[in-house]
């Protein structure tokens, strides 16, 4: 029999995996196909650019108003509107949508992960077990549903796009400005070639089916599970300055600052796949088609690997997975800048996706992980932050694309990594010698004393 909160840990993540198949494809295929002056690449800044904003005051706003249910439910409608653009793509189309998708964005990540720690939280003392230990297990089952939705996103576009009679004709001329061996605008290349207009339709129609199916998921079947705080909130009538602010108030904790590295590697990492590996390695030597393959293997070993290490987290800790991630991201980078990719070694353009998506998965789940353990008592701002930071480094990635030679972006993605590393193990290291105490739901006092808080767990 599954308990109530491990059924609301399912049903977000389902939900998540509705909505992202939708999302996750067209994010994959942004950069080639609407490659026409970067327009693809610019409304995907644009997109991380208004998550950016919105993260500043928004979560904490909707959070503790409409609670982490109805948040979820209107940051998905946000998304759906950017798949509606995708029908007619332009300036006047993509722009919008991606602003709105981006101000819906912030609140959906920080309701998500707000749910996951209070249920994380609820369940914990139901099995005996550390809080952090059970967040950690509902964070990778998440990861290990919504992950997923790269593999039946880009499955769809590949199948969809495959079906185009007008093949893509690759060229030994067109070969040399693969890989980071070569400086060049790839969007002169005759690789990156727009499939009829009928399969995109028919594409972006799908995607826009399976958005709503999320939205309509979620409103059935979720608990409103934080509904009593919310009404709380609404009937104390708190500063409206004070939760506005609550994103950057949070700042003040020294460990927040630090993790800003680890947090904005996230999006260097993510973009890197999404815009680069896929344009100028898949793209530029396949064709577009075998973007979603590619995609998929990435999304396959993400989901599996979330769901392990989530799990395996409880015997090894956080800190072997984080190193673990980022030897095999080290490896990757190292590895790109030398191969110059050819339609002969076509295992290879999976094996780099592959690797990817078992790094990131360590990113994703334990770094969420992990700003659910530090901040216990100001999950709504702490959650806000990641996703500001997170967004902040997709926005750097993708707005210096189509500016900065391949090469340099990757020793760029390399330098950010070490960075992160370093700073990551000194934030574990003050975690260990003084271990952020839990915290019951219900319980939001700012006192982080231990005499403080064992007298909340005993007026419970």
């Amino acid at each position: 029999m599954i308990d109530r909160n491990m059924k609301n840990v399912l049903v977000v993540s389902i939900g998540f995996l509705s909505l992202f198949t939708a999302y996750g494809g067209l994010q994959s295929l942004q950069s080639s196909l609407n490659a026409e002056d970067g327009m693809g690449v610019t409304s995907l800044s644009v997109i991380y650019a208004s998550i950016i904003l919105s993260s500043m005051f928004l979560p904490p706003i909707l959070i503790k108003n409409l609670g982490c249910k109805w948040t979820i439910v209107a940051g998905m409608g946000c998304y759906v509107t950017y798949s509606i653009g995708n029908l007619y793509p332009g300036w006047y189309t993509l722009i919008p949508t991606s602003v709105i998708l981006g101000m819906g964005g912030s609140p959906l990540w920080s309701a998500k992960c707000t749910l996951l720690t209070i249920s994380g939280n609820l369940q914990a003392p139901n099995e005996n077990k550390a809080a952090a230990d059970v967040i950690n297990k509902y964070f990778g089952i998440f990861f290990l549903i919504f992950q997923s939705s790269a593999v039946w996103g880009n499955l769809m576009s590949s199948l969809i796009f495959g079906s185009d009679t007008n093949g893509t004709n690759i060229t030994m001329e067109d070969l040399q400005y693969c890989g980071a061996g070569v400086c060049a605008d790839i969007n002169s290349n005759s690789t990156t070639k727009r499939p009829a207009q009928q399969l995109v339709w028919t594409l972006v129609g799908c995607y826009i089916g399976v958005g709503v199916l999320a939205m309509i998921i979620v409103a059935v079947f979720l608990d409103n599970i934080d509904r009593d705080q919310a009404r709380e909130f609404r009937e104390k009538r708190e500063p409206f300055w004070s939760t506005f602010l609550a994103t950057f108030t949070l700042l003040k904790d020294k460990r927040l600052i630090i993790l800003i590295p680890l947090t904005m590697y996230s999006g260097f990492e993510q973009s890197f796949l999404s815009g680069e590996y896929t344009k100028n390695y898949v793209t530029c030597a396949l064709g577009i088609h075998f973007v979603g393959y590619a995609m998929i293997c990435f999304g396959a070993a993400n989901s599996l690997c979330s769901f392990m290490f989530g799990r395996l987290a409880e015997y090894t800790g956080r800190a072997p997975l984080f190193c673990l991630a980022a030897v095999t991201n080290f490896s990757c980078i190292l590895a790109l800048l030398f191969w110059r990719p050819h339609p002969d070694q076509l295992p290879v353009f999976f094996v780099f996706p592959a690797l990817w998506g078992l790094a990131d998965a360590v990113w994703q789940t334990q770094t969420n992980s992990l700003y659910g353990v530090l901040f216990p008592r100001q999950k709504e701002a702490a959650f806000a932050n990641y996703r500001m930071w997170e967004s902040l480094g997709f926005v750097i990635a993708f707005a210096y694309s189509t500016f900065i030679c391949l090469d340099i972006k990757l020793y760029i993605l390399l330098g950010v990594l070490i960075l992160s590393m370093v700073t990551y193990l000194w934030v574990e290291y003050q975690e260990r010698k003084n271990p952020t105490l839990p915290v019951e739901e219900g319980v939001y006092d700012t006192d982080f004393s231990k005499e403080n808080y064992i007298l909340n767990q005993t007026s419970l």
